[in-house]
């Protein structure tokens, strides 16, 4: 899926100068270019990407890419014409290295600038790294693009085990994906449940549930203390308490860091990611973010925050591209998530406040079943275990404002249509 420029010259000259730089070629940054040029932007636009690939999706590198089922020519988010029809300068394999606010140039790691009237910061988040003792030995992989994908892809089908470090949503894809292709599998969390910052109590345990009747070893509040190697490579992960989970191969899987530094050191405001108003605005008017690396205002959560999802990366892209067109439309977009883990399908809807009244409707026995969450009288989020409908009817509700009662939302014969 090797990329080549959509305009050869343009992009290429040491000294281009561009109307539009959007730096970041995920679903922020396509989404920035394609929604500025269906608003109208007629300007030059070039995009500026750090990988050789063109823009893929994301979501299938956890999961179907690793058992097989998503290949290569699945994955990209426009086909390479796209490009050239959009008259978008696509630099594949092209890192941004600093920006010069004063004199509106971007320094690329090849020694270049590029000019800039309007610049788009998409620039996502990183890996966190893995912090003890062994992190360096070969084995220990994290998962974050293509190539950690293809990384994992290679490791993965010879047994015997894999320790995936963190029990978040990537941790648990590969876990399910391991176990699939008959790895054995542990998962260490350092917290009391597994994705305990998403999804209510009863959704964590459910989900343990789901990976233990599987085989899946999980050791919850649990640190690791360091990783053991034998001449070179992964042998075992030593854990705080004192087990040993022998494996050939690690996964850390602790998080993500938002990509800021071009933005720290143009000066620009940071506050646990690029802060940003309504429209995808910096401090900079001349300056956008969107997706992974942004804090913005957001009207469900009714606080400033930073969301790590392909539906915000994407939403947050069209309206930054929208606004450098002129066209200003606030971001009000409902966020939205899904995990796919075995034939779990786990779907989020809101904000959901910790603490809040958590209302069942379904069977968790039968693994299906929807957990409305509120937070006083307001239905804040809805998190769906096979229940896909509950969520289309949430995304529906919580954009409208409209809150079932406790005793509408647990009367699974109560047709929620009926309040819209």
């Amino acid at each position: 899926m090797p990329a080549t420029p959509a305009n050869p010259s343009p992009a290429t000259r040491s000294d281009s100068d561009f109307d539009l730089v959007v730096i970041g070629a995920s679903y922020a940054g396509v989404g920035v270019v394609a929604a500025a040029r269906e608003a109208g932007f007629a300007g030059r636009i070039a995009l500026i990407g750090d990988e050789a690939d063109l823009p893929y999706q994301r979501p299938p590198l956890s999961k179907g890419f690793l058992l097989g089922k998503a290949g290569l020519a699945s994955l990209p988010l426009k086909a390479e014409s796209f490009y050239a029809e959009a008259q978008v300068a696509f630099m594949a394999g092209r890192r941004a290295v600093a920006l010069d606010r004063q004199t509106r140039r971007v320094l690329l790691d090849d020694g270049s600038a590029i000019g800039f009237r309007t610049l788009a910061l998409t620039t996502g988040a990183r890996a966190a790294a893995l912090r003890c003792a062994g992190a360096e030995l070969d084995g220990v992989l994290s998962l974050r693009s293509l190539d950690d994908a293809r990384a994992l892809s290679e490791r993965l089908p010879p047994p015997p085990a894999i320790v995936i470090i963190g029990g978040g949503f990537i941790g648990l894809e590969v876990a399910s994906a391991a176990v699939t292709l008959g790895k054995r599998v542990s998962v260490v969390e350092a917290g009391p449940r597994l994705i305990g910052h998403a999804v209510a109590p009863e959704i964590s345990a459910f989900v343990q549930h789901v990976h233990e009747e599987r085989g899946v070893t999980v050791k919850l509040a649990t640190k690791v203390e360091r990783i053991e190697g034998e001449a070179g490579r992964v042998a075992a992960v030593i854990c705080a308490d004192g087990s040993r989970l022998p494996c050939d191969l690690v996964l850390a899987a602790v998080g993500a860091v938002p990509n800021t530094e071009l933005a720290i050191e143009a000066g620009l405001t940071v506050e646990d990611g690029i802060v940003v108003d309504e429209f995808c605005r910096s401090s900079d008017p001349d300056i956008f973010a969107a997706g992974d690396c942004t804090s913005h205002p957001n009207a469900f959560a009714r606080r400033r925050m930073r969301l790590s999802s392909v539906q915000n990366a994407h939403d947050q892209g069209r309206v930054a591209g929208n606004a450098i067109a002129g066209k200003l439309e606030p971001y009000e977009a409902v966020p939205w998530f899904w995990s796919d883990q075995y034939d779990v399908k786990l779907q989020m809807v809101g904000i959901g406040v910790p603490g809040g009244l958590a209302v069942l409707r379904g069977s968790m026995e039968e693994g299906r079943f929807s957990l409305f969450r509120y937070d006083g009288d307001r239905l804040a989020a809805i998190e769906s275990i096979n229940r896909p409908a509950d969520h289309m009817m949430g995304r529906r509700l919580i954009a409208a404002g409209i809150s079932p009662t406790p005793e509408q939302a647990g009367d699974a014969g109560f047709d929620l249509r009926a309040l819209t």
